[in-house]
């Protein structure tokens, strides 16, 4: 069964939440010298004491749920499902890029559980849904009108940097070292490579998802409303 991920699990606390950091704002009333606002997607408690999330300066002493509304009205009609079978520990990244990249949502296909330390908190901000295997997710994407690309260095696999990706996609990653599963390449119906040029066999499961999503941007996203 396709479920979103539980809200218990969203609520672990991550890294940046550790503690005073040196990004974010005070209480409002002293940074600005003006009474706080009125407006409902701010939140009361972050404005009486301040904003250190990590979260851009246009969303400071937002509500969560305002966040999360505002990114819903310009999100990328782009999934990116990453395999779990063996608790891989780059999904953390893979959350956190797709945040960076609005991503219409996240989709981890094996285990539910996943370390959220690399994700930053804003697996928050973030949909993720949960599959049991790729039949579940092929079944989800084939409903929801997404073709499957996958996302992995084999013969055969089209260049990342010359291929068309469709606009309506879900990029399949597989996991640290041995790449997508078999059920992966045969639910894909494209497969690209990232090109190159050193002496390793393959670059970290997180940073090809980055450069991935990154082409999917290239292509596709007006630049012109990115912060």
């Amino acid at each position: 069964m396709n479920e979103s991920v539980s809200a218990p699990e969203a609520e672990v606390v991550g890294p940046t939440e550790w503690g005073e950091h040196p990004h974010g704002l005070g209480p409002w009333e002293q940074e600005y010298g003006t009474p706080a606002p009125t407006d409902p997607r701010y939140d009361p408690v972050l404005l009486a004491e301040g904003d250190r999330r990590n979260v851009v300066d246009a969303y400071r002493y937002w509500t969560r749920e305002a966040i999360v509304a505002d990114i819903d009205a310009r999100r990328f009609p782009f999934h990116v499902a990453i395999e779990n079978f063996g608790h891989d520990a780059n999904i953390g990244t893979v959350v956190r890029t797709a945040n960076a990249f609005a991503a219409a949502a996240v989709h981890i296909v094996g285990r539910r559980r996943w370390n959220r330390r690399g994700a930053m908190v804003t697996d928050r901000y973030q949909h993720l849904m949960h599959h049991s295997d790729l039949a579940e997710l092929r079944a989800y994407a084939a409903e929801a009108g997404l073709t499957v690309v996958a996302v992995d260095n084999v013969p055969g696999a089209v260049p990342l940097e010359t291929a068309e990706l469709p606009r309506e996609c879900l990029l399949l990653f597989g996991q640290e070292g041995p790449g997508v599963s078999a059920d992966a390449k045969e639910a894909a119906a494209l497969t690209v490579s990232i090109a190159q040029f050193g002496s390793t066999r393959s670059i970290n499961a997180g940073v090809a998802a980055g450069i991935a999503m990154h082409a999917w941007i290239r292509q596709h996203a007006d630049l012109s409303k990115a912060w």
